[in-house]
């Protein structure tokens, strides 16, 4: 593992302990079993939804991005800002955000196979449990 990425734990010191695992060519960011970063090159991106979004669009940040037949492929993870790492109140503010947009996307992926659960077709009995009903009279 890099120097950059073990020095990692004191960005996101507010949230609490960090887990760090190759993926990527890099590794990912973990806290409570969520993805909220990843760090490419030494480079840390921050998990980002359309919540937070703004908040690295207005610092002039980019998305993480990888090429895919020749086509250019941005993921949910934006460039963090350099003042995490000077200032701990920063690394508390954009490391939360980070965590809040790894949380909304679980739960969106969450409510989404619930619903899909409850649409789905029931499947019909068959074998043994089908043979057991009794016939009308």
């Amino acid at each position: 593992m890099s120097q950059f990425a073990d020095s990692l734990h004191e960005v996101f010191a507010a949230l609490g302990p960090v887990q760090l695992r190759r993926m990527f060519g890099g590794h990912g960011v973990f806290h409570d079993g969520l993805m909220c970063a990843i760090v490419i090159r030494d480079t840390l991106y921050l998990k980002c939804d359309a919540q937070t979004q703004p908040h690295f669009e207005a610092l002039g940040l980019a998305p993480f991005t990888y090429e895919r037949q020749g086509r250019q492929m941005p993921m949910s993870y934006w460039q963090a800002p350099e003042t995490v790492f000077e200032d701990r109140a920063e690394a508390a503010l954009w490391s939360r955000r980070s965590f809040e947009a790894a949380l909304r996307v679980a739960n969106g992926k969450l409510a989404r196979a619930q619903a899909a659960r409850k649409t789905a077709p029931r499947k019909k009995a068959s074998g043994k449990a089908a043979s057991r009903k009794k016939p009308a009279a």
